[in-house]
């Protein structure tokens, strides 16, 4: 059913000079995005077509505004004229009518969108057929008044048709305009007057769309320039460290754009102290992305100096404070891990708790007390906790993506879902549990848009006396 009703279309799409005819099923909780059902495309356009189920955003509020009005029954139809696509780079003409059922709801919409070129080549048209009807008229009037003819319309048209015909094949602006060669001060002077306005605002515009086209490009590659360079610059290559069998740890960072503000970031302070780090910085897109950089630098270059977490916090805040016209700030929690007694020493500014499981039990929150965050406000001070990790615990960090991922219906993925994916498998290694949560939010969200950045980090905290139990038994 669904292929003779796609066919129907397609058919008809093709017969009727539509260059789409498509019924899509827009999100009426804000009309912010819309689903496609069925999808045909005029077949000698240069377009894609979209397959069943393709979710896209809506482009702008006046389509958001247009499908709102139809689903409420306010307008029988709607009509939108676009100077530019969104996907596509040409003008278009969209009719838009509601689908509905038995019950009279509206279920779904039929757009219809024609090229403005289609629309052009029929006015282009149009006018060639007045040019050819004027030029008859012109041969039966010539007979009485052949040369006052010639010079104030003949030649005059043949002038504007020649312009035309060159400007369609060059797509340039004379340099010579149509006022001043044609002379005249009646209608066929304005309409050289009218000629040469046209051929200005046509060459704007493809001026200015080829800016704007070159502009994304260029954008797009720094984009995806700066995804490469901040992946880098956080510790991805795994086993992080082969050489120490005490622990093994586990982390990764999907940004909810091209790039984010979240960061993680893992260290040996000297053989017996792991220091790591979960933060996120307030914001998203390039300015998020350049002040974690900052952030996760200074927190480094202070945890090197064999401070304390809360010294480290403590003067990465006033670092941050002294220089921070932006406002920015960054929520933070850095534990330093004793390799060889599992003692391990955390602050935390603002940021989620972390979750703990202990050798011969589950994960459970470890509700830690919450300081400040990072370059909200100078002369902040930190204070240590502590915690015991034998043998066997580990120890699972994270940012709010993972909570407050969301579902289509707003619903948060919250705290407990988070612990009930960590303890399907609690014995698993660090990387398979975070691909066990990473998989639960996804299964849980679906189609729904990624709004946060999502960041993880796990650690398995094996211990000395593990190590060589392991040793004797081989």
């Amino acid at each position: 059913m669904y292929a003779e009703v796609w066919s129907s279309l397609d058919r008809l799409c093709n017969s009727s000079g539509s260059t789409f005819i498509y019924v899509i099923i827009p999100d009426t909780t804000d009309y912010a995005h819309i689903r496609f059902i069925f999808s045909t495309i005029d077949h000698n356009s240069e377009f894609s077509k979209y397959d069943f189920g393709y979710l896209r955003e809506t482009t702008n509020d006046e389509y958001r505004m247009k499908y709102k009005a139809l689903y409420d029954q306010t307008a029988e139809r709607e009509m939108l004229i676009r100077d530019k696509g969104y996907i596509e780079t040409d003008a278009h003409i969209t009719m838009i009518v509601p689908l509905k059922a038995s019950d009279g709801d509206v279920k779904a919409l039929l757009c219809v969108q024609r090229q403005m070129d289609v629309l052009t080549n029929m006015r282009n048209s149009f006018m060639n057929r007045i040019l050819i009807a004027l030029l008859c008229l012109a041969a039966v009037v010539i007979l009485v008044q052949s040369v006052f003819l010639h010079r104030t319309l003949l030649h005059p048209l043949k002038l504007m048709s020649e312009e035309a015909t060159r400007f369609s094949t060059e797509n340039t602006v004379a340099e010579t305009k149509l006022k001043q060669t044609i002379r005249n001060t009646d209608e066929i002077g304005t309409l050289a007057g009218s000629i040469d306005r046209m051929e200005e605002q046509i060459q704007a515009y493809i001026e200015n769309l080829t800016k704007i086209t070159a502009e994304k490009e260029r954008i797009g590659t720094e984009l995806a320039l700066a995804t490469k360079i901040q992946a880098d610059m956080l510790p991805n290559i795994f086993p992080a460290f082969p050489n120490r069998p005490e622990f093994v740890i586990y982390a990764s960072m999907e940004p909810a754009k091209e790039v984010g503000g979240d960061f993680y970031d893992y260290f040996l302070v000297d053989d017996d102290h792991l220091c790591m780090v979960m933060a996120d910085v307030s914001g998203k897109g390039i300015p998020a992305a350049l002040f974690m950089m900052a952030s996760k630098i200074i927190l480094a270059n202070n945890a090197m100096l064999g401070k304390s977490p809360a010294q480290i916090l403590t003067d990465t805040n006033a670092a941050i404070c002294a220089n921070n016209r932006e406002e920015m700030f960054v929520t933070v929690w850095l534990g330093i891990l004793e390799l060889s007694t599992g003692k391990l020493t955390a602050a935390n500014a603002g940021h989620e708790f972390p979750v703990l499981k202990h050798a011969d039990g589950s994960f459970e929150l470890v509700k830690d007390k919450h300081g400040f965050v990072i370059g909200g406000m100078d002369g902040m001070r930190y204070k240590d906790y502590e915690l015991q990790m034998e043998p066997g615990a580990k120890l699972f960090l994270y940012t709010d993506g993972v909570p407050e991922a969301t579902d289509a219906g707003q619903v948060l993925f919250g705290t407990e879902r988070m612990l009930a994916a960590l303890n399907k498998n609690a014995d698993a290694s660090p990387e398979e549990l975070l691909k066990q949560v990473h998989q639960d939010v996804d299964d849980f969200v679906k189609d729904a848009e990624q709004f946060d950045d999502l960041t993880m980090l796990c650690v398995h905290y094996i211990g000395e006396e593990a190590e060589h139990a392991t040793d004797e038994e081989s």
